[in-house]
């Protein structure tokens, strides 16, 4: 028997899945912890939607209560319209996707440029980048929000404007390694057989690698609009116009003297958003990570 014919061990044989109380056995434990997992990530957002439904006094009930008594949907449209969420999400929103939109062109041609096309020192550039992720975030928001504030040379300020979240987010360590390994796995032959038909490498990118790589370009996508809708330092220090903040230093800005209650229906409200992307694109996210790990 060669080794490609080993079977593949596992905490459970073959043989005692056969038997009828170790397949027993096996899915039940199996569909427990599926069901205590499912139950860790969703009852944080069965809470917090539960706790918008509820009246002042019964959120702030001891011992608090699981069910609201009396389901008031009106907390809901109170939120929309005293902390002005309309305007939040859609400030948030323009933030995301433009943050998105800057990686997709810059992220996608520096990790392009280090995979194929092979530049001087890329190496030394790609762990220097890297190197970056070893850095605690609070450590460089000092500088950066001195360099936000006076831009060197040019000494434009970029405070209270959409550049002071997009020109920040663009070099993305992180998107821009998950972009190289997948543009790896791509074969070279592809590669060369366009150039063979007269691409260059901006066409090659475009008409060859560009649609292999929709998987790892929606996994981009999400970390990149989750990132930026998250965020709540860095636009804290950078927006500090009540008519250009995000949805989340605007709640928190302006939730004092609102309810609990509402105040908790507004986190609700703006969390759906991210959930909508997340569950739009969910299908990359294995794909896209994964498919860089092979060759093929």
């Amino acid at each position: 028997m060669s080794a490609f014919d080993t079977p593949t061990r596992t905490l459970v044989s073959q043989a005692q899945l056969a038997r009828p109380l170790g397949r027993t056995v096996y899915w039940t434990v199996f569909w427990a912890l599926v069901a205590l997992f499912a139950l860790a990530f969703l009852f944080p957002m069965y809470w917090m939607v539960s706790g918008g439904l509820k009246s002042p006094q019964q959120i702030i009930q001891t011992p608090p209560s699981l069910l609201p008594a009396s389901p008031a949907v009106s907390n809901y449209a109170a939120a929309w319209r005293d902390l002005d969420l309309g305007r939040l999400i859609l400030n948030t929103t323009v933030y995301a996707f433009g943050a998105l939109a800057f990686q997709l062109v810059f992220d996608v041609a520096a990790a392009y440029a280090l995979s194929k096309l092979r530049p001087v020192f890329g190496n030394v550039v790609l762990f220097a980048m890297l190197a970056t992720l070893m850095i605690p975030t609070t450590v460089i928001v000092l500088p950066a929000y001195l360099t936000a504030n006076n831009i060197p040379f040019l000494h434009w300020s970029l405070l209270n404007t959409p550049w002071a979240i997009w020109l920040p987010s663009v070099a993305n360590a992180f998107n821009i390694f998950l972009l190289k390994r997948f543009f790896d796995s791509i074969p070279t032959e592809l590669l060369a057989a366009a150039a063979i038909d007269g691409a260059g490498p901006l066409r090659t990118l475009w008409s060859v690698v560009l649609p292999m790589s929709r998987p790892i370009l929606g996994v981009v996508s999400i970390f990149s609009v989750v990132a930026v809708w998250k965020d709540f330092l860095w636009p804290l220090l950078v927006l500090t116009d009540t008519s250009a903040q995000t949805v989340n230093v605007g709640i928190n800005q302006l939730h004092v003297g609102v309810p609990e209650n509402v105040f908790v229906a507004a986190l609700a409200i703006a969390s759906v958003p991210t959930i909508v992307f997340f569950l739009f694109f969910q299908r990359n996210i294995m794909a896209g990570l994964t498919a860089g790990s092979m060759k093929g």
